[in-house]
């Protein structure tokens, strides 16, 4: 088995500029005996800014959609989380009050004056 090879930043960018400045994946891939998936890998990661270099628009703002539907589902978790404690207290309340109801003596007439 191969030992894993490591690439710079620099070396990245500059393949993917490469491809990006009118070579063909087929080339590149040739020239520096790289995988054609490691390549297009590397176009994405180019296009959202992680080489260094500033971000496509569009990339940018995907990154940032993606972001935030992970927080909305994690809220929405958490607001779940919350509603079910939340009936399980009140159940748990309105169980206790009425076997609280049950022991207590049920109210008698008052009396004026003297025993019945």
């Amino acid at each position: 088995m191969k030992p894993k090879r490591i690439f710079s930043l620099e070396f990245k960018r500059q393949v993917v500029e490469e491809l990006l400045g009118g070579s063909s994946p087929a080339q590149i891939t040739r020239r520096y005996n790289l995988a054609g998936g490691l390549i297009a890998h590397w176009k994405q990661q180019y296009a959202k800014g992680r080489f260094g270099n500033e971000p496509d628009q569009v990339e940018a703002l995907k990154e940032h959609v993606k972001e935030l539907e992970r927080m909305v589902g994690r809220l929405t978790m958490d607001n779940d989380l919350l509603k079910k404690a939340l009936q399980t207290t009140l159940s748990a309340t309105r169980k206790n009050a009425s076997s609280l109801a049950l022991n207590e003596p049920a109210p008698t007439e008052q009396c004026k004056g003297g025993v019945k």
